[in-house]
């Protein structure tokens, strides 16, 4: 998969909605005192900032791909070390406590050596939390695929949208079972109140349109976009009193290394 080019300000348009499934995982965490952190996938800081405050005495880490996320993340002021590194080739220099991914994984392929690997970079008892969306059925996604296979653009994003990267929960249940001391899976289903003009749109101008952004030159997108802005206001109709419903469904994992 191409490397996503990645705008922090647009990132965090929707900050609040965004961390609550941080805040979630962060919470079924089951350590005390963890020596060494890493959030995968840190982005611009926001939930790493939760990690530290959490755990101030441990040492922590943010990865993350994006140049603009990083240097967002560097400007937050926290007391961690930021490093840059491709999510599908890191591998740590010493074992963590804590492997903490957050909207993040669902970016790459191969789960099925991708997990299990990261659990491989845990000390004895460490714990892998991770998150993911897992809505990629919802209308949101069905009509971003479908504008893509059906306009102009289509021989240009062949292959840029992946139609189901995230597996069932049983899936990871059984990848990790054996090769864990414990593991906690569930799904959240959020409905998110959103506010303003196409709020639906602006929140996949965050995520999930930025592989389209980057395939398209900059007037094909503006036509591609506005196709899906209009595909979207249908499924997703604003209320009486301006608001907008928009539900997501989020997978979570928490697995802790054997001891």
């Amino acid at each position: 998969m191409a490397a996503t080019t990645w705008n922090p300000a647009v990132y965090l348009d929707c900050g609040d909605e965004r961390l609550r499934p941080a805040v979630d995982l962060l919470a079924r965490v089951p350590l005390e005192a963890p020596q060494r952190v890493v959030d995968l996938g840190c982005g611009p800081g926001n939930a790493t900032r939760l990690l530290s405050e959490r755990w101030p005495g441990a040492e922590t880490f943010g990865v993350d791909s994006s140049p603009e996320m990083l240097a967002r993340a560097r400007a937050s002021g926290l007391s961690v070390e930021w490093l840059a590194a491709d999510l599908a080739e890191w591998r740590p220099e010493r074992p963590f406590d804590l492997i903490y991914a957050n909207a993040v994984l669902h970016w790459l392929d191969h789960h099925d050596a991708l997990v299990p690997r990261l659990l491989r970079f845990l000390r004895p008892g460490g714990v892998l939390a991770v998150q993911m969306p897992r809505n990629f059925a919802a209308p949101s996604h069905r009509l971003l695929r479908a504008t893509a296979e059906g306009g102009p653009w289509a021989a240009r994003l062949r292959g840029v949208l992946r139609e189901e990267p995230v597996a069932s929960p049983a899936f990871y249940f059984e990848l990790l079972n054996a090769r864990s001391q414990s593991v906690d899976i569930w799904e959240t289903d959020y409905l998110h109140v959103l506010q303003g003009a196409d709020p639906v749109l602006a929140w996949a101008r965050g995520t999930a349109l930025r592989p389209v952004m980057d395939a398209l030159d900059k007037e094909a997108f503006r036509t591609f976009e506005a196709a899906y802005a209009a595909r979207l206001r249908q499924a997703y109709p604003q209320r009486a009193d301006g608001t907008t419903l928009f539900g997501f469904r989020r997978l979570f994992i928490v697995a802790r290394a054997k001891s």
